[in-house]
């Protein structure tokens, strides 16, 4: 039998209940996925390849952005995560706010900016 998934309740975010909105939306990013709450830290997950050559004695590793046509599922997973999460992170927001944070590119902004503007 498979594992009854639970749906929580995403709270909507106001001036006076942003430390208590902080606090849930990371428990809530993080319960999605692992990974969630790493791409607010530290800016969206970048599909990489390692390129290895030799060059005579020493062996050189060169990382380079994946091109998505070599994508793998999981890849396409994760690197979607990113949308995830913005997609959450909007869903709580009212439109005054929405409408501060809306030219942001990256979740990092949207929540810095949310945690200076409220």
């Amino acid at each position: 039998m498979a594992p009854k998934m639970f749906k929580s309740k995403v709270h909507m975010l106001s001036a006076e209940d942003y430390d208590d909105w902080n606090i849930r939306m990371q428990a809530h990013l993080s319960a999605m996925n692992d990974e969630m709450w790493s791409i607010i830290e530290d800016e969206p997950i970048v599909i990489e390849k390692s390129n290895t050559s030799n060059h005579q004695t020493t062996e050189t590793v060169q990382v380079t952005p994946n091109p998505k046509k070599e994508w793998t599922s999981e890849d396409k997973r994760r690197a979607n995560l990113d949308n995830v999460s913005k997609n959450t992170i909007y869903h709580t927001l009212d439109k005054i706010v929405f409408s501060k944070i809306k030219q942001c590119k990256t979740d990092k902004e949207i929540w810095e900016k949310t945690g200076n503007d409220v």
